[in-house]
């Protein structure tokens, strides 16, 4: 007996009555209490949140990305589903010295001395830079992005608090926090699930260290030895912040002494993380952060990606191909969408078949939704499309599970095909919903660009690039340099390319 695909009888709520529904039934994993918690902000339909962001020294690379767009998933979906979202991102541009530590040079400091740079002139280079490449990767700007330097006077503040309750002590003009001190009232460790005796067995004397009580103790305000630049005037010395001081003082400035959700990426947790914790204790006697999240790291051959270990490929190498690791050029979306198919606590390893293939999967998905703005509705649905957005938001419920959400989306590209196919019917209210479901999941929540607007996005490089080339000519021909003035032109001719000059430069076409 032949089958016939049987009418779904739809039963759907209006948009803004569903997302009521997914409201509260958000769960985010709290590595805290390292189980999944039903999310409920401190105010009501308000959400408070705190993303550590990069140290302004380098270049962006892989490693920027991931939390980039973990985060920027993260703040898509609660205002998706009617928070409104104060997103604070900081950029660190002062303190974070070599290795991590208390002693050695300030990464910035170091890279102004070796380029011959003022460091604020460092810090706008790999500011710019660093925007420039999250805009390429569409991921959204931040409501706040304070520099650490903007913040110095919140910050001896926050010193003289923890001074005053006792959890800190002053030596050669350093001001360190007291981690035996804190832990007698306190778990320091309770974050990373490290126990203060395990610590104190396996940390070793550091040299030029012998001004703290313990070496487990770390640098809340550190005196400026003669040769370092930035500095400030403060009671103690004429210093600078400890770098994990900034994320507890510009925190508790924008979002209060107690908010809703801290992110960052997992090699944070400890001592960054861990620091944090104890400073907003010791300062203000309770807890700042209610939910802690931790994106897992990119990989290189199962080792960490990133610019202290020197195996880091830039995001703009990534976009032009020009690495040796590299096969070809990635679009930036192909980037996006390769961090979206893996889950955010995940380990992502990178490699040129993992992104050709995330390459092709968005292909795909783009391709459906090209489908689906031509798909004919008729009286009746022979498809579930209710089930599908329940899975979908379901997917994205379950702590921000992409993966799952995209494999649900790619069981609709067959939907979508079998309906395109004739082998399905879809009515008017389904196709509807089918085409709201796709364009907020594709473009408002991953945030990927529609093809046309990723070609637009390579045609503008790709028109920079020539006029690149044919500025060159013109400052070749300039120096009478006729050689490399006729290559140029003759290699681009052979390309296709027109070239006329003009009595103001130059004038080009692809034929």
């Amino acid at each position: 007996m032949a089958f016939r695909a049987q009418p779904f009888r739809r039963n759907f709520l209006p948009l803004h009555k569903f997302l009521e529904s997914m409201e509260n039934q958000l769960q985010i994993y709290n590595t805290l209490s390292r189980k999944k918690e039903v999310f409920e902000p401190l105010h009501p339909g308000k959400v408070g949140l705190y993303v550590c962001g990069p140290t302004v020294y380098g270049k962006a690379h892989l490693g920027h990305a991931r939390p980039a767009v973990t985060y920027d998933l993260l703040f898509r979906y609660l205002k998706h589903i009617g928070y409104k979202v104060r997103y604070v991102r900081n950029i660190t541009d002062v303190g974070h010295l070599a290795n991590d530590a208390d002693e050695g040079e300030d990464k910035i400091a170091k890279k102004a001395r070796l380029d011959e740079l003022e460091p604020m002139e460092v810090v706008q280079i790999y500011t710019n830079d660093y925007h420039k490449n999250m805009q390429m990767l569409n991921a959204l700007p931040p409501s706040i992005e304070p520099r650490a330097t903007g913040h110095i006077i919140e910050q001896i503040q926050t010193v003289e608090q923890i001074l005053a309750a006792g959890y800190a002590y002053e030596s050669n003009g350093s001001v360190y926090f007291d981690v035996a001190k804190y832990a007698k009232d306190y778990p320091y460790g309770e974050l990373s699930g490290r126990k203060i005796e395990d610590l104190q067995c396996n940390t070793r004397v550091l040299d030029g260290q012998d001004e703290k009580r313990s070496s487990l103790d770390f640098a809340i305000w550190k005196k400026a030895s003669p040769e370092h630049i930035m500095r400030w005037p403060s009671k103690w010395s004429d210093g600078f912040p400890g770098w994990h001081l900034e994320c507890t003082a510009m925190s508790c400035k924008y979002l209060g002494e107690t908010f809703d959700i801290h992110g960052g990426g997992m090699d944070l947790t400890f001592p960054h993380h861990e620091a944090e914790i104890a400073q907003a204790k010791a300062a203000h006697g309770k807890d700042a952060v209610r939910y802690w999240m931790h994106n897992n790291m990119i990989t290189l051959n199962g080792q960490k990606m990133g610019k202290s270990l020197g195996n880091a490929i830039s995001l703009e190498e990534f976009f032009t191909g020009e690495h040796p690791l590299l096969e070809k050029a990635y679009n930036p979306m192909t980037i996006r969408f390769f961090m979206l198919m893996a889950h955010y606590r995940s380990t992502l390893d990178f490699s040129n078949e993992a992104l050709q293939a995330a390459e092709k999967g968005m292909e795909r998905l783009l391709k459906a939704v090209e489908t689906l703005d031509k798909l004919e509705a008729k009286a009746e649905s022979t498809v579930d499309v209710k089930s599908l957005r329940n899975k979908c938001y379901e997917a994205m419920n379950d702590d921000l599970n992409s993966p799952i959400a995209i494999a649900h989306l790619f069981d609709g590209v067959k939907m979508i095909n079998s309906i395109a196919d004739g082998k399905a019917s879809i009515s008017a209210d389904d196709l509807e919903q089918l085409k709201s479901l796709y364009s907020t999941f594709v473009f408002d929540l991953f945030g990927l660009k529609k093809a046309e607007e990723q070609s637009s996005s390579n045609n503008e490089a790709y028109e920079h690039a020539i006029d690149l080339l044919l500025q060159l000519r013109m400052e070749a021909k300039a120096n009478k340099d006729w050689a490399t003035s006729d290559k140029i032109r003759d290699e681009l001719a052979k390309l296709g390319f027109e070239v006329k000059d003009t009595k103001d430069g130059f004038s080009w076409e692809l034929k």
